[in-house]
């Protein structure tokens, strides 16, 4: 089965910055596109950005300029440089991918989330 396992979020001060990484592991044969998405109290979940296999990228308005995404195809890692964080950032982070396991389809995968805050 499908694991993917969620780092390095954390409590850092307006402006500040942090790097997600999201790794997948288990019967993976093969990747599609990888994302964040992210969900804060009270409100629905929402895309962060997004990455297919070949390295095109789409942004949320609310982080274009600000964050950076990228991966390792090799390591099956997604990552989101967070810069220039605000108090509106502040969510549950979770990691998404698109993965064939053995079958014929692709089928979406969910991390179990990682908190990040930001303070004022």
């Amino acid at each position: 089965q499908v694991q993917l396992v969620e780092s390095g979020g954390g409590l850092v001060q307006t402006g500040g910055s942090l790097r997600l990484s999201c790794e997948a592991s288990g019967r993976i044969d093969s990747i599609n596109f990888m994302g964040w998405y992210r969900q804060a109290p009270g409100k629905q979940r929402e895309l962060v950005a997004r990455i297919t296999s070949g390295g095109s990228t789409n942004y949320a308005d609310f982080v274009k300029g600000r964050s950076t995404i990228s991966r390792d195809n090799a390591k099956n890692t997604v990552y989101l440089q967070m810069n220039s964080l605000k108090v509106e950032d502040t969510a549950v982070y979770y990691c998404n991918a698109n993965i064939r396991d053995g079958d014929i389809y692709y089928q979406n995968f969910w991390g179990q989330g990682t908190q990040v805050t930001v303070s004022s």
